[in-house]
């Protein structure tokens, strides 16, 4: 790739995705084939301006063909979906499970006395804190979203009152906090300390949550009026509803095999024999698979459900999100088809030649990557990558800030080639319409405000 083609590049890259907006919002194609026909369209121009990949082996300048375009399409379509399936597929099975025991309503009952009706939002808030810390983004969404829409009926409040500080905190957590895959692959590349990261990950994210969450849904809940899912309500003749403790066990099983996982990584145990095995089952799959043998038992058959009862709820809940999982792999390959072109690498060259603080500089990097791909992982693994030099160059400059920094830049303006939106467009049954107007602004505030305050945390501390 020459430097005169860059601009044509990312010209090219732009016309993709504004394409991706009007075939989806204003031509109503099916999603997953207007992710397919923008990254054709894209390495189709690709092909024309004779890009060379950036996965080539050295010294290899030799242009794309559209076959190999296909091929990479076809590659971040299976990478994508064999990183997430087989975990969002186990979530799904446990929120399903959850809402047709009653569990759910047993749990936001007991929360709901427990906080008071008129804090049903700190409740949402301490469950989103809790679980995200430990879990996938969309793992997390899916396990509370029974959760959440019990408790919209319960307190009868506004359903994205409710909806709105769960999606800002799960997204805070997944986005700044180690052990998720973004923060640690910058805390390896700026041999950050992962405890400060932690601590600066809750100084700033808590905040930044608050002000995308609880903030912009009081904005929100008078413009935005979506119906919420709605749950499994009748339940046959001598089934009964799981007891809280067991209900509570059955979901938080999971999330605390994998916390156990973090704290031997944290306390330095994986060397250990109790160490290797948290680590074992630490891992989100054998967590989830866990959680979800348990809850078949805890509630499925001690609630008198029978075998094809518990079978068919399964089948239904992979079935309802089939559609989910093709547009979640074609965004990955879109993303796939633009981080081969070398627009993520421009992008963060382009950044780096405006000579910004290197807070700033790698935001903006990040927020670039993030808005071009739809990779908030890619965004962080590239940034990170562009930085690593600077920051070798810029000894004032905290590296667990930077990661924190980049973190919130990965998170910024989620929009069509996003799989988190269309994870949350699925889950909570929104247009894509009322999507925008929800999740990619509340994104965009938890991008813009998490750098405000990593700045002001940066200036406190010089100060001091």
């Amino acid at each position: 790739m020459h430097p005169h083609s860059d601009w044509p590049l990312i010209s090219l890259a732009l016309g993709s995705i504004v394409l991706l907006v009007l075939l989806v919002t204003r031509w109503k194609l099916n999603p997953f084939l207007a992710l397919t026909l923008a990254s054709l369209l894209m390495g189709g121009g690709s092909v024309l301006l004779e890009v060379t990949p950036v996965s080539r082996p050295a010294g290899d300048v030799s242009a794309w063909t559209f076959l190999q375009v296909v091929d990479a399409f076809q590659f971040g379509l299976g990478k994508t979906l064999g990183g997430v399936a087989s975990v969002i597929c186990l979530g799904a099975i446990l929120g399903k499970l959850l809402s047709e025991s009653g569990g759910a309503n047993v749990l936001a009952q007991r929360f709901s006395a427990f906080f008071g009706r008129n804090n049903a939002g700190w409740c949402i808030i301490c469950l989103a804190i809790t679980v995200g810390l430990s879990t996938w983004f969309a793992v997390g969404l899916l396990l509370l979203l029974p959760v959440l829409v019990s408790l919209t009926k319960e307190t009868g409040r506004p359903f994205l009152s409710l909806t709105l500080p769960l999606l800002s905190f799960l997204s805070v957590m997944h986005g700044l906090m180690p052990p998720h895959p973004g923060p640690v692959i910058a805390i390896n590349a700026f041999h950050a300390d992962t405890g400060w990261v932690l601590l600066w990950g809750f100084i700033i994210g808590i905040p930044t949550a608050a002000i995308a969450g609880p903030l912009f849904a009081k904005f929100a809940v008078k413009r935005v009026h979506p119906t919420p899912p709605s749950l499994s309500t009748l339940r046959p003749t001598g089934i009964q509803e799981p007891p809280f403790g067991l209900t509570l066990l059955s979901m938080l099983l999971p999330i605390g095999l994998m916390l156990s996982s973090t704290l031997v990584e944290l306390l330095g145990l994986k060397s250990t024999p109790i160490g290797a095995l948290a680590l074992n089952l630490g891992s989100p799959v054998v967590a989830m698979l866990a959680g979800v043998l348990f809850s078949l038992w805890s509630l499925g058959l001690r609630c008198g459900r029978t075998a094809p009862e518990l079978l068919k709820f399964t089948e239904q809940s992979v079935s309802a999100i089939g559609m989910t999982f093709l547009t979640l792999g074609a965004g990955g390959g879109f993303a796939r088809v633009l981080t081969e072109s070398g627009l993520a690498r421009i992008l963060g060259e382009l950044a780096a030649q405006a000579h910004l603080p290197l807070l700033l500089y790698g935001w903006l990097a990040s927020a670039f990557i993030r808005v071009a791909t739809g990779s908030a992982t890619v965004a962080i693994t590239v940034a990170a990558d562009l930085l690593v030099p600077m920051l070798a160059n810029s000894p004032g400059t905290s590296p667990e800030l930077l990661v924190i920094s980049i973190g919130c830049g990965s998170l910024f303006l989620s929009h069509l080639n996003d799989a988190g939106f269309w994870i949350v467009r699925d889950c909570l049954g929104l247009t894509v319409r009322e999507t925008f107007q929800t999740w990619t602004i509340l994104e965009t505030l938890i991008g813009v405000a998490g750098l405000l305050l990593t700045l002001g945390a940066s200036w406190l501390r010089t100060a001091m």
